[in-house]
């Protein structure tokens, strides 16, 4: 189906909403009136630039506080309406968005605003313009989008139909199977956006909290199933109101949109019984494991020393590049020193996922528009597909040592090492910071393109704001990833990762780690004293934790001990035990954790 977005759901000038609406692949715009009104350019010059870039102007936005109004007042708006029409006119846009008055003049009559509204589709006829009257959650007297029907039904006029809002019907709580009984042709136009479920004013949620279909609560693709039903024909279209995508560039934020809306086709199309014109993309390749991680580095001497003291073995190294393969157990890290290493220290800069299918995985990536990135290598280099998550860290699809299959591990020599006793089994799971401004994006991205499902989010205090996580995995916990957010766009200290590595006895793994050489990072004695109060341990079990800084969490399922070391730029290491059906992260750890690694940072 042809999309669309409103240019309030992007940052920037008119112009920047515009072309990053296009290079995103939207079919057209919905043109919000203050991008109008703050713009330069003349509204020829917008037609000419819209039509120049693929785009159809297929809304003009918003008229407000029409009907149901004293007759002087209502002669004032048709006033107002002529202006407006002449003004689509010279734009090109065939269609107006009229909302449910919030006016304090509007009376609770039915009856008046059914005919104020068909005087309006008079005058807009004469335009060639459709009026679309849509229920706003907080209406004077009209909120609920049967309303509005009830009233465009009583007006009866060819150029009077409705808008429905996914917002104001689901935050409104309202029951949207019986938009099918609203006949296609009526409904002239259709705004998705979906929110976080909240208890709150409802203004307010909507005005700052929306965001694209996949990333809040609401059931955005049940809806669309019944609009489908109901024989709508038109765009898909966005209409989102939030203060951190405003904020953020408009491109990535297009993209994001668009992914959205591809997502949200594929979810509806099982819903319906009849082939549809809905988008449906390549079938999700859901990862198996994590082949390895890579991390980039100026100086590849604090790294290697830290994973010597974990355990870890050099193994290989890659036959054209300066990458080293450190191993132990199933758990693989690449330190790579080339020109990728990053001058404000150690990064982790990719993930190796194991794909049932790489090729696959690819080619749903590409249609959920994350492009398989370049990739310099020699001849004999085993083909590996990559796709650019959010945050810029590089998801590789890897067959490793599968036969019949190319593995990344052919590109390595082996070099001599000693076997060490093993501590470390696997990577248990990566933890990923975001951008400050792409966090619902991160998720939507990592379970659209990955498959990955998407647990809860999560807020974890910080010394100095609040902590966002929420973390994306597949069925059985092979993989993991957690994805979090900063309390602030400029706090360096909040853009840390780490690789958390699975062991059976993380008290005995933390003790050889620290005979080796290595430093864990020190955790306050109050935690223990608080941990005493909560939980009962065996004789000398809470006095072995607190002198190795391991801190420790159950639930109703299982147990978890975990102990991190200090960070080497920007990455850290974190060893984990976990015991019995235990599937959490620590989270009532994470407050603890993060004043301790802020207390260790350099200069205090």
């Amino acid at each position: 189906m042809r999309t669309s977005i409103a240019t309030v759901s992007l940052g920037g000038s008119l112009t920047e909403k515009l072309t990053a609406a296009a290079r995103a692949g939207f079919d057209g715009v919905e043109i919000f009136e203050n991008d109008l009104l703050a713009s330069p350019l003349t509204p020829e010059e917008i037609r000419s630039r819209t039509a120049d870039l693929g785009l159809s102007i297929d809304l003009y936005q918003p008229m407000r506080d029409i009907e149901a109004v004293p007759e002087d007042q209502f002669a004032r708006n048709l006033r107002r309406a002529r202006h407006k029409f002449e003004l689509m006119r010279r734009l090109g846009a065939d269609t107006v968005l009229v909302c449910s008055s919030v006016s304090p003049l509007a009376v609770d009559d039915d009856a008046l605003a059914a005919g104020q509204l068909r005087r309006l589709a008079d005058l807009a006829q004469d335009f060639g313009i459709r009026v679309a009257y849509e229920a706003l959650a907080w209406g004077r007297h009209v909120s609920t989008y049967d309303h509005a029907w009830r009233i465009v039904e009583a007006a009866d006029h060819p150029c009077l139909g409705t808008c429905l809002d996914s917002f104001h019907i689901l935050a409104r709580g309202s029951d949207p199977k019986g938009i099918e009984d609203i006949p296609g042709q009526k409904i002239f136009f259709l705004q998705l956006a979906d929110a976080p479920l909240m208890a709150m004013d409802v203004l307010q949620w909507s005005r700052h909290y929306r965001c694209f279909p996949g990333q809040g609560g609401f059931d955005i693709a049940g809806l669309l199933g019944h609009v489908m039903r109901a024989g709508y024909e038109g765009p898909l279209s966005l209409e989102v109101f939030n203060d951190v995508f405003r904020q953020a560039e408009a491109g990535t934020t297009a993209v994001d949109a668009r992914r959205s809306l591809l997502v949200l086709q594929e979810a509806t199309g099982p819903l319906l019984q009849e082939p549809t014109a809905l988008a449906t993309p390549p079938a999700p390749v859901v990862p198996t494991g994590v082949a390895f991680a890579e991390l980039v580095t100026p100086d590849v001497a604090p790294v290697a020393a830290v994973l010597d003291a974990l355990g870890f073995t050099r193994t290989a190294r890659h036959r054209s590049k300066p990458v080293d393969l450190w191993q132990q157990g199933e758990a693989r890290v690449l330190v790579n020193t080339g020109p990728a290493a990053r001058r404000d220290g150690t990064a982790l800069a990719a993930i190796g996922l194991e794909s049932p299918d790489p090729a696959a995985a690819a080619r749903r990536a590409e249609a959920l528009l994350a492009p398989v990135l370049p990739r310099r290598r020699a001849l004999e280099d085993a083909p590996l597909d990559a796709v650019s998550s959010p945050d810029g860290t590089e998801l590789f699809f890897c067959a490793t040592d599968r036969p019949g299959l190319p593995s990344w591990t052919g590109d390595f020599g082996q070099v001599e090492h000693d076997r060490d006793p093993r501590r470390v089994t696997r990577i248990d799971h990566l933890a990923l910071t975001q951008p400050w401004h792409q966090f619902d994006e991160a998720a939507l991205f990592h379970r659209s393109v990955l498959g990955l499902s998407a647990q809860e989010s999560v807020d974890v205090a910080d010394p100095y704001g609040l902590h966002r996580s929420r973390a994306v995995t597949n069925a059985d916990g092979s993989v993991r990833i957690a994805l979090g957010v900063g309390p602030a766009p400029t706090d360096e200290g909040g853009r840390a990762q780490h690789i958390a590595l699975a062991t059976q006895d993380v008290v005995d793994a933390a003790r050889r780690f620290r005979e080796a050489g290595g430093r864990l990072l020190p955790i306050p004695a109050n935690y223990y004293d608080d941990l005493a109060a909560r939980y009962e341990f065996a004789d000398g079990e809470l006095e072995t934790y607190r002198g190795l800084g391991i801190l420790y969490d159950r639930d109703q399922d299982g147990e978890f001990r975990h102990c991190y070391t200090e960070t080497i730029g920007r990455v850290f290491f974190e060893l984990v035990q976990r015991d019995g059906g235990y599937r959490g992260y620590g989270a009532q750890n994470a407050p603890v954790r993060l004043a301790a690694q802020h207390a260790v940072r350099p200069g205090r």
